[in-house]
C-alpha cells in the first residue's frame, strides 16, 4: 500500500502527525510522508491518519511492482 498527500488538499491540521509520527511528518505547513516511509499504507495509525484526515488530503493506494 503506498501512502500519498494532495498539496493541494491539505491544510496543515497536523492530524497525520499526531496519529502516525513516525510516518508523517510537517513542513512547510503542510503534512507530507516521511522519505521512505511511502509504503506503510498497512500499518493501522495510518489507516486512522487517513480517516481522521480533515481536508481528506491523505490517500492510500494499492502499490503496483
Amino acid at each position: 500500500m503506498r501512502i500519498s498527500i494532495d498539496r493541494e488538499v491539505c491544510y496543515g491540521s497536523a492530524e497525520c502527525v499526531y496519529h502516525a509520527p513516525a510516518v508523517f511528518d510537517f513542513v512547510d505547513d503542510y503534512g507530507v510522508v516521511r522519505p521512505g516511509q511511502e509504503g506503510e499504507g498497512d500499518d493501522p495509525r495510518v489507516r486512522e491518519a487517513v480517516e481522521r484526515c480533515p481536508s481528506q488530503a491523505i490517500s492510500v493506494t494499492e502499490q503496483t511492482e
